[in-house]
């Protein structure tokens, strides 16, 4: 991601919204400053949704294992997108817009489109608190309606990022779906009744961050 190159002035004068996909151009070209600055609420408070589980009583109880887990589901989070990010540059939806200054499209940081990183980190976070309220309070009837707060959440950071012409539809469904997957494989994968012998778990060297997904037999 660091070592990625923006657009010169005569690539972005060149772009046009229909080289973008048909499932994707309806966005090409938005731009929405308070969108931004809109998603940021969400997108933080999905990161406190663990830290609120852990009062109830039964997560509580095992609340230094449930911060590991969760340090584990957004460091695998982060390096799954980083990864992307950093291998496939994809021009952010704003770049077509003809409101946005030029010093903003040829930016490094204008080719961050793919995929959206706000909206996975906001589906790990909540999902990972809906994963642990499930499984730690099997008989509660409020299981149905933490799930669907837990999908609120991202769908809302996605839906505000889209606006935002940060990332177009298919970086945002990519984006959620990779989030949702960490939020409750990660905690699964760690059960003691876990007999899939798989496990998934971030790694970091000197030269580079990653996921490790192994299999067992």
């Amino acid at each position: 991601m660091q070592d990625k190159n923006g657009l010169s002035e005569e690539q972005v004068n060149a772009l046009r919204k229909s080289d973008v996909n048909g499932f994707d151009r309806f966005s090409a070209g938005w731009d929405s400053e308070s969108a931004k600055k809109t998603s940021d609420i969400p997108f933080y408070g999905s990161f406190a949704l663990p830290f609120a589980m852990m009062l109830n009583d039964n997560i509580g109880a095992k609340a230094g294992q449930v911060l590991v887990l969760y340090v584990e589901t957004m460091a695998v989070t982060g390096a799954l997108f980083t990864m992307t990010n950093g291998n496939a540059p994809r021009t952010r939806p704003m770049v077509y817009s003809n409101d946005v200054e030029l010093q903003e499209k040829t930016r490094a940081n204008a080719r961050n489109s793919f995929y959206a990183g706000h909206t996975a980190a906001a589906a790990s976070a909540s999902f990972f608190a809906a994963k642990i309220f499930h499984d730690f309070n099997p008989d509660s009837r409020a299981r149905p309606y933490v799930w669907a707060a837990a999908a609120a959440v991202p769908a809302t950071v996605g839906y505000l990022r889209l606006r935002a012409g940060k990332h177009f539809l298919s970086d945002n469904l990519l984006g959620y779906t990779m989030g949702a997957a960490a939020g409750i494989l990660v905690p699964q994968l760690h059960k003691k009744t876990n007999k899939s012998n798989l496990s998934l778990m971030p790694i970091t060297a000197p030269d580079y961050r990653g996921a490790l997904l192994s299999y067992t037999f």
